[in-house]
């Protein structure tokens, strides 16, 4: 496709966009000149300033980090398992992850180390499931889903029991989480997890040559010389650092790691050195547009991140699946 870096430039400026909404939009409201002020004069003081450097802007980079890190995940899972209907949290990472907070918070365990708790756990739960899916040195596509599926029914059952015990007590905190939010996050949160995405971004890079022969299927894979149980633990690595990355800093946010890959292939079509970057553009547009919209609709009450993103995901994903040709076109090829 001759246009693909002209869509990827688009998307650039889409997310560019997307960004800069995120900032003029708020529960507060400013005027625009206000805001304009503040961006080029950062240590000017006032109002307008800290709203704008301490709120807005660490919420606008929190989303497009998380945005960017589950569409690329779900990109690279759905092009391991060649099937479209895969998402980032099929490993269990995000079951996981909740499962451990609503343990800790059972516990007594203070905020602050809930995210990094969160991560552990989703880290943890994405090894577990390698395991049990690993055959001979590789892994098997259908031992991966019942793993993954097996371990979020039994992580969910965690979650509920501990709402249960919980009573009022802590149970908001927990609800919050599970429906995923940015309230409260900041410059700090990003700080410790960029390492983690930009290590789960390098892998993803690296994996695309073998992630566009695995998509043809694993015995053409083998032919062009590709290791292929080398390139399904690099991509699952990939996909599980991002994951977990992005459910410590927001809860758990569906859809967009199912979706956006989607979006991408049909923009620039299904070669990874494109579709990749087009999905990372994506998810770092959408979600920072979510966030500002659940921000701005019912001020000062937010709408939970997850919850916003499911009512505007499922209308679209079923748009996208039932039209004519189906999953066939979902998939790009």
């Amino acid at each position: 496709m001759a246009s693909r870096p002209f869509w990827l430039c688009v998307l650039a400026l889409a997310a560019l966009v997307a960004w800069l909404a995120g900032l003029f939009v708020g529960g507060t409201s400013l005027p625009a000149g206000e805001v304009v002020r503040a961006l080029i004069h950062p240590h000017a003081g006032g109002d307008a300033a800290t709203i704008v450097w301490s709120l807005r802007a660490p919420r606008v980079a929190l989303a497009a980090v998380v945005g960017a890190a589950l569409a690329v995940a779900g990109f690279l899972l759905q092009g391991m398992l060649r099937n479209p209907l895969v998402d980032p949290f099929l490993t269990g990472v995000s079951a996981g992850a909740g499962a451990a907070i609503a343990v800790g918070v059972a516990l007594g365990l203070a905020a602050p180390f809930l995210p990094a708790l969160g991560f552990a756990a989703g880290l943890a739960t994405a090894l577990l499931v390698a395991a049990l899916a690993r055959r001979g040195t590789g892994i098997d596509a259908e031992r991966l889903i019942l793993a993954g599926v097996s371990l979020s029914a039994l992580f969910s059952a965690i979650v509920a029991l501990a709402l249960t015990r919980l009573g009022r007590n802590g149970s908001d905190e927990i609800l919050a989480w599970l429906a995923g939010s940015l309230a409260g996050r900041g410059w700090g949160e990003l700080a410790w997890t960029a390492p983690y995405v930009a290590a789960g971004l390098l892998m993803a890079a690296l994996a695309v040559p073998a992630l566009n022969a695995l998509r043809l299927g694993s015995n053409i894979a083998r032919a062009v010389g590709v290791d292929v149980p080398r390139a399904n633990w690099l991509l699952l690595g990939a996909a599980t650092l991002l994951t977990a990355s992005a459910v410590a800093l927001s809860g758990i946010v569906g859809f967009v790691g199912l979706i956006v890959p989607h979006l991408a292939r049909r923009i620039v079509g299904s070669d990874g050195r494109y579709a990749l970057v087009a999905s990372l553009f994506l998810g770092a547009a959408l979600v920072p547009l979510a966030d500002a919209l659940s921000r701005s609709l019912f001020p000062p009450a937010e709408i939970p991140l997850g919850v916003l993103l499911a009512f505007v995901g499922v209308p679209t994903f079923l748009y996208l699946y039932l039209r004519p040709a189906g999953a066939t076109r979902l998939w790009g090829t």
